[in-house]
């Protein structure tokens, strides 16, 4: 295994005719954004290769990109190119699993040491940001596709330029890819517009949020909530960031049921670290933006109580 080795990717990538790129379950802007992205830059930069993005079509993020719906030829030897999966459970087609070389591309907490060959920076704001330096360092061909793309992953990711991991460096390299053909107010709008649906949502979020008094706040929305609405488990991402808009809350659960019964579990905070109890419940992430698995009430009470305990320290 080798780590944080720009080079060695790119020699791979030149010495392989067919390449899968991979992304996360559940994808948000950054995965879609890494991963499309870093197909659209390898495509322009070798047309000859066959380079395909691979997993489900996320119908929130469709404006985004496409994923290719391909069958492999039996036997043939090719690259996987994992982008923004912190572990192996979660990552999106298990071709990867047979990949002749797999190589990671990540900026979480490197706890999954997967792959042959990694780059993982947790420093960074996002893996659009680590593909899109891996461009513009090694020379190879952006276009604007590719930069609308990683654009798009670096704002998702940074919460519009507003959190902590959002550096001189992240901001530099926006500034690169802006100035690339492609309308960036369109794509702006499109990426924090909602529906009437989430809207609502959100209104009963403010008016059933429950707060504690040093800060911690948590909402649980049952699967009989999201029918209420019409919400789909991917839509509730739109309304991660809305307990945190209020002054007085520092740290915050969303505890979103599942068709099984278990929660996902959104963490977020502005400032004391939550990514060790979301490692506790079968999660993990950021320090300040971690998800967690619950498979019980009893262990919704455990995580509220973790995340009071939490801001006291």
């Amino acid at each position: 295994m080798k780590v944080n080795n720009m080079n060695e990717i790119l020699e791979k990538i030149k010495a392989y005719d067919t390449i899968l790129i991979h992304r996360h379950k559940n994808p948000d802007p950054d995965a879609i954004g890494s991963q499309c992205g870093l197909r659209a830059v390898l495509r322009a930069t070798f047309p000859e290769k066959k380079i395909y993005a691979v997993g489900y079509d996320e119908p929130t993020l469709e404006f985004l990109a496409l994923m290719d719906h391909i069958e492999l030829p039996e036997n043939e030897k090719y690259l996987s190119i994992v982008c923004d999966t912190a572990n192996r459970p979660r990552i999106d087609d298990d071709r990867w699993q047979t990949a002749d070389l797999l190589i990671k591309i990540d900026h979480h907490p490197n706890d999954d040491a997967y792959g042959d060959i990694q780059l993982v920076e947790d420093y960074r704001s996002s893996a659009s940001e680590i593909v899109s330096d891996f461009a513009f360092e090694n020379g190879l061909d952006m276009n604007a596709e590719a930069a609308r793309l990683l654009y798009g992953g670096i704002v998702g990711d940074t919460g519009r330029f507003l959190y902590p991991a959002t550096s001189p460096k992240t901001l530099y390299l926006a500034s690169k890819l802006a100035e690339f053909d492609f309308d960036r107010s369109a794509l702006g709008r499109e990426m924090t517009s909602f529906d009437m649906k989430i809207a609502r949502l959100q209104g009963y979020i403010y008016e059933n949020l429950e707060v504690s008094e040093n800060g911690a706040a948590r909402i649980v929305l049952t699967q009989a909530l999201l029918k209420r609405f019409e919400i789909t488990d991917a839509e509730t991402s739109k309304i991660v960031g809305v307990p945190g808009s209020i002054r007085t809350v520092e740290s915050w659960a969303i505890f979103v049921e599942q068709i099984d019964g278990h929660y996902r579990v959104r963490m977020r905070s502005k400032t004391h670290p939550i990514n060790e109890i979301a490692k506790r419940h079968d999660g993990g992430g950021h320090l300040l933006a971690s998800g967690a698995n619950s498979f019980s009430l009893e262990e919704n009470e455990q995580i509220w109580e973790e995340l009071q305990a939490n801001l006291n320290q």
